[in-house]
Order: C-alpha cells, then sequence, then structure tokens
C-alpha cells in the first residue's frame, strides 16, 4: 500500500488526496502537520536524492508518495 506523507493544509495534497479516492487507490495517508512522528520520518525521507532541487528552491515536496517497494515519487498522477 503507498505511504503519502503531506499536510492537509496544502492545496496538491488535498487534491492527491481527491484523485487517488477518486481512482480507487488504497493508500495510508500521514499528515506531518498533525503529528510529530510522521514529520521525523517525512524528514528522512526528505534527504533522498529526489528532494534535491526541492530543497534548494526552499520548497517542501509535498505530497511525498512512498511505493511498497519504498521509492519515492512526487507525482500522485501516475497513479491515477
Amino acid at each position: 500500500m503507498l505511504k503519502i506523507y503531506g499536510s492537509m493544509r496544502c492545496p496538491d495534497c488535498v487534491q492527491c488526496r481527491e484523485d487517488l479516492d477518486r481512482a480507487g487507490v488504497e493508500y495510508e495517508y500521514l499528515d506531518f502537520s498533525e503529528s510529530l512522528k510522521n514529520l521525523k520520518e517525512f524528514l528522512i525521507l526528505r534527504e533522498a536524492p529526489i528532494f534535491d532541487e526541492i530543497r534548494k528552491e526552499g520548497r517542501i515536496g509535498i505530497p511525498c508518495i512512498l511505493r511498497e517497494d519504498d521509492s519515492i515519487t512526487l507525482d500522485w498522477e501516475e497513479f491515477t
């Protein structure tokens, strides 16, 4: 099952959830604005090379999707 890290304060995260729900994709949503545990997990993931440019640009990089094989993507549309 996919794990999605994000915040419901982020319009992209809200859209991601709506699109995945509409497509019938199963996922676990981990809102880091509601849980320090989720935030810590996301910060570890954010050290991955996929976030290099995002960090340089001062962006957060959410929604962050962790696939079942532990690879990371920032493109939820590949699942819809």
